[in-house]
């Protein structure tokens, strides 16, 4: 996937994870918030295509935040910096402690991966991003972005500007998430509309990210239920211990 769609699709759901956006609350009888994981532990609790059986293929990718030659990104709109700041989350004072980055398809349909991030945050983290997410959607419906320094106009350099606008999808709490959000997220910038689904799932200590692409008159996908449902039974099963 080209790399300047493969950091927000990652980065988008936790792009509301600080932005806001709509948050199914937690049930009352929702399982304990669970150990912290470090980087090893969310390894371990990444799916394989083991866990999904035949027709899935499953490959742990690079977490795109860490290209070191890449500077901050900054917004037009100061209340959608925090959005920014988690499509980089490593750049970020909000960042994950460890972050475990897959691409998941599925036989007969290789042009539609599902991308999955998952990250570990201190305990209580998690939970206070999820909330600030719905704070600050209001003001990040529409923004711009850019790098700070190169050719300007192009949205694909340091220098351009990037259009976005997002847009709440309204989704239900997937069988073991303690809270989630859904929502599109659009680039303007070029000359095809790229639109990315992102779904965050929030499991005790640790954020989920599931995200699709879609171009043109081509909509995102919804996430593959199963495999939503897989990884985040696993993550659980991990923070169990």
């Amino acid at each position: 996937m080209p790399d300047r769609t493969a950091r927000p699709l990652l980065g988008a759901l936790l792009l509301l994870a600080t932005a806001g956006c709509t948050t199914v609350a937690p049930s009352a009888d929702r399982a304990p918030a669970g150990r912290e994981l470090d980087a090893a532990g969310l390894r371990a609790a990444a799916l394989a295509g083991a866990d999904l059986g035949p027709g899935y293929t499953v490959t742990v990718m690079d977490p795109g935040h860490d290209t070191a030659a890449e500077g901050r990104e900054s917004a037009d709109v100061p209340a959608c910096q925090p959005v920014l700041d988690a499509l980089a989350p490593g750049k970020a004072a909000s960042g994950p402690a460890a972050e475990t980055d897959l691409s998941v398809v599925r036989d007969g349909h290789r042009d539609a991966a599902l991308y999955t991030g998952l990250l570990a945050f201190p305990a209580g983290r998690a939970e206070r991003l999820q909330t600030e997410l719905d704070r600050l959607l209001a003001h990040c419906t529409a923004f711009t972005s850019g790098l700070a320094a190169g050719p300007a106009g192009d949205p694909a350099q340091p220098g351009g500007r990037t259009r976005h606008r997002l847009a709440r999808v309204d989704t239900p709490t997937p069988e073991g998430a303690d809270a989630a959000t859904a929502f599109t997220l659009t680039d303007e910038s070029g000359t095809v509309v790229l639109a990315q689904r992102a779904l965050l799932a929030r499991v005790g200590t640790a954020l989920a990210v599931f995200s699709t692409v879609g171009a043109g008159r081509e909509p995102a996908a919804e996430p593959d239920p199963a495999v939503v449902r897989a990884q985040l039974a696993k993550l659980r099963s991990a923070q169990r211990g």
